[in-house]
């Protein structure tokens, strides 16, 4: 028999394949259950809801995201923009390439949770967003970046960052570590440069 957080994380996790390949609304808890080889009746047995599950996938992916942003920022104990937002760039990619489904429907299917979960969700994602403008701004401030809409550009890099989710496959390509490096070398491109 499954242990009771074992099958709880692992109706997450087939939760989490569902509502990246399916969408949250058009996913039914016989949908997971079906995935898991269980009753939708025992489904319940370890969920309150369908919401509930979404909420846990999008808790636990936000957890993910401010962790690694807490951990570079400790790793990169320098006042160098630009090694803090290389490193800020780095910790959001390890984040969704560790776990692309998850931070697919952290990205998309969050709008879906009711209005108290999806009001604390919208604080911790714009409290994460302004890791990043605060990172831009103290580079424009020193000259390392150009002046730009500080706002725009947090929204920019980290729209560019999320995307990875929607095509990244571990056996791609490329590798997590040749991704970061060629989004940190774009972020910061983006920043420095003038394009006119």
């Amino acid at each position: 028999m499954i242990e009771s957080g074992a099958r709880r994380r692992e109706i997450d996790e087939v939760a989490s394949e569902l509502f990246h390949a399916n969408g949250y609304a058009a996913t039914s808890v016989r949908d997971i259950a079906k995935a898991l080889d269980i009753q939708g009746a025992s489904l319940y047995a370890h969920v309150a809801s369908k919401e509930d599950v979404l909420w846990s996938i999008v808790d636990r992916a936000a957890t993910a995201f401010e962790t690694k942003a807490d951990e570079a920022a400790a790793d990169t104990a320098t006042s160098d923009p630009v090694e803090r937002l290389a490193a800020l760039v780095e910790a959001h990619v390890d984040v969704v390439t560790a776990d692309p489904e998850r931070a697919s429907v952290f990205v998309t299917e969050w709008r879906h949770l009711s209005a108290d979960r999806r009001a604390a969700i919208a604080e911790r994602r714009d409290a994460y967003e302004a890791r990043f403008r605060a990172v831009i701004d103290d580079g424009a401030a020193v000259g390392a970046f150009r002046p730009t809409d500080t706002a725009l550009a947090a929204t920019f890099i980290l729209t560019a960052l999320n995307g990875i989710a929607t095509w990244y496959r571990p056996a791609g390509r490329l590798s997590a570590d040749r991704i970061a490096d060629n989004y940190i070398d774009l972020a910061l491109r983006s920043l420095s440069e003038d394009h006119r």
